[in-house]
């Protein structure tokens, strides 16, 4: 028999707006240990990345090297912003409100990031426990991993998942996990050609908001 369906949202960009916020603590961070060039722009080409592939990223695209003994600062630095400035994604809560499948959320964030994201914007009550970090596995996104451990705890078969995703990581990553992906380009963050890049990587429908995706998500048949 087959399991039933499964929605596992992406955390930044997808649940809560957080993406320039996260890019500012990155540049201000850099900035503190002298390291200066360290854009939103660059910031952006890491999008979907587990922290430490983001500092490998940036090594490659600036030649900084940041110091392994101040990782810490990071997530400080975003903590105090998102403390004070994080928001949920716009009609977020109506539309999980309105959900009635099982739901998850696998992020490439630490397991504090993102609880702390979902508690500050009032979306931890539509999750639980049900919460993945790419911590958890060998690889971040591109990689398959996270998107299939999760689908293992929740049991869930891949095809009977359907992943929300903002960054071409996590579509890559969903794609490669066997399961359906949708594009979310409803965040601050997103750019003109936002929906054609992730079409790009695998995904199968480009959203703008969440009336959108459970429009999709019914005509996809992963909710009634």
């Amino acid at each position: 028999m087959a399991s039933s369906p499964l929605i596992i949202f992406d955390c930044d960009g997808v649940l809560v707006d957080s993406e320039p916020l996260a890019a500012l603590a990155y540049e201000r961070v850099y900035e503190k240990h002298g390291m200066s060039g360290v854009s939103a722009d660059i910031i952006a080409q890491c999008i979907g990345m587990k922290q430490a592939d983001i500092i490998v990223r940036i090594k490659e695209l600036t030649g900084h090297q940041f110091p392994a003994e101040a990782g810490d600062d990071i997530w400080a630095e975003t903590k105090a912003l998102f403390t004070e400035q994080l928001a949920q994604t716009r009609d977020l809560a109506a539309f999980l409100s309105s959900l009635g499948e099982k739901r998850c959320v696998a992020s490439s964030s630490s397991l504090e990031r993102i609880h702390h994201s979902l508690d500050v914007t009032g979306l931890a009550t539509f999750f639980g426990d049900a919460i993945f970090s790419s911590s958890m596995v060998k690889r971040g996104k591109p990689a398959p991993d996270i998107f299939l451990f999760a689908a293992e705890k929740m049991g869930a078969e891949p095809a009977n998942c359907v992943v929300i995703e903002d960054s071409p990581f996590g579509v890559e990553g969903a794609v490669a996990a066997g399961m359906t992906a949708i594009g979310y380009t409803g965040g601050s963050h997103s750019y003109s050609s936002h929906g054609e890049v992730l079409s790009a990587r695998g995904a199968t429908a480009i959203c703008k908001d969440w009336i959108e995706v459970g429009s999709k998500l019914r005509e996809l048949g992963f909710t009634a």
